[in-house]
């Protein structure tokens, strides 16, 4: 398979994972994925969000019209930084450094 057709077909499967997810908090359940599978999800996100950043993307994480509230966002981005071993003070920093 090409990587044309690679990057299609995760696309699509990520896709249809989002839309699956979606559901199911819309049903009021949270807990679709075991934790190690968020855990997986999270930092491959993680990951590949970073690598097009530095490929030089400038692509917002979320879409614009999006139903993820501001407490999700600070939620996740405390998780994230928690997870990390990080405070937000260094986030303040290495966001002076690079212009992020």
């Amino acid at each position: 398979m090409s990587s044309p057709e690679a990057a299609a077909d995760v696309t699509a499967d990520a896709s249809r994972l989002a839309a699956e997810i979606e559901r199911g908090l819309q049903d009021g359940r949270s807990d679709l994925l075991a934790p190690e599978a968020l855990q997986d999800l999270m930092a491959a996100l993680c990951k590949v969000y970073s690598a097009r950043i530095e490929a030089g993307d400038d692509l917002p994480l979320l879409r614009t019209r999006t139903t993820v509230t501001s407490t999700d966002v600070m939620a996740t981005a405390s998780g994230l930084l928690k997870g990390a071993n990080l405070a937000v003070f260094e986030l303040g920093m290495w966001q002076s450094w690079t212009g992020r």
